[in-house]
């Protein structure tokens, strides 16, 4: 479910921000595969719905590489995530109402499993919940650190 932002250093900075999450976007990712069937009133939970998911703004990875190369306190790979991560029953309906469209029909555990194999355990009904506890240590700001507020920004 997530997208990674490469890490290393590149431009001779030792600084590697690496994305856990879902980089809200609806251009591309995870995001942008969900709209269709949400718009289309097919949304709904992922197995339990109690996953959790952690999430991020390209806004805010943008100002997260940003502040990462420009910050010498920023060392090594960094949790580039907002610090509210959801669980999966929540991110459905906070998208839901985003959208202004219901959310009824969940997608069973089994269901997940036939027709997605291992590749569905590991982008649907696994747990990520990540915190950017250095990030904020070293002093960034999220710009969105609400689901809602970043979802809206980011499907506007």
């Amino acid at each position: 479910m997530g997208g990674r932002i490469p890490s290393g250093g590149g431009y001779g900075h030792p600084h590697g921000p690496s994305a856990d999450g879902i980089v809200l976007s609806k251009d591309g990712g995870a995001l942008a595969a969900m709209l269709t069937p949400f718009k289309l009133g097919a949304g709904g939970v992922v197995g339990s719905g109690k996953q959790w998911i952690s999430w991020v703004s390209l806004d805010d990875v943008v100002g997260i590489i940003n502040f990462a190369i420009e910050n010498e306190k920023v060392r090594g790979a960094i949790n580039a995530v907002a610090p509210n991560p959801v669980t999966n029953e929540e991110f459905t309906k906070t998208l839901g109402s985003v959208l202004s469209r219901p959310t009824i029909l969940p997608l069973p555990e089994f269901a997940v499993n036939l027709v997605f194999g291992e590749m569905g355990d590991a982008l649907l009904l696994d747990s990520t919940k990540v915190l950017p506890k250095r990030l904020q240590d070293a002093g960034y700001e999220f710009k969105f650190t609400e689901l809602r507020k970043a979802l809206e920004h980011a499907i506007e």
